[in-house]
């Protein structure tokens, strides 16, 4: 796959970038070259290949999923007119 000089512009146009001619044309050989450059790692067989997080095997870090209520209840509460039990009170208002 190759980018011409009419993609560059449009692709430009969609991220609104402003690229003048020169800067297009730089572009598109850059473009060009990293699509080569992809081109050529979709030819490496990886059928066999584990999925990896990092070059080294390591377990990933994982929080404990536990619900709390970030015991900042009380700091949040603190400047509301009207509280309790760490609850806003709001007037009732019935139409």
């Amino acid at each position: 796959m190759s980018v011409d000089l009419a993609t560059v512009k449009r692709v430009a146009k969609l991220a609104r970038i402003a690229v003048t001619e020169e800067d297009a044309a730089k572009m598109e050989g850059e473009l060009n070259t990293i699509l080569g450059f992809v081109e050529q790692l979709n030819e490496v067989d990886v059928s066999g290949v584990e999925p990896m997080t990092s070059v080294t095997p390591m377990e990933m870090k994982k929080r404990t999923d536990a619900v709390t209520d970030g015991e900042k209840a009380g700091d949040i509460v603190a400047n509301a007119p009207a509280t309790e039990d760490n609850f806003f009170l709001v007037p009732k208002v019935v139409e």
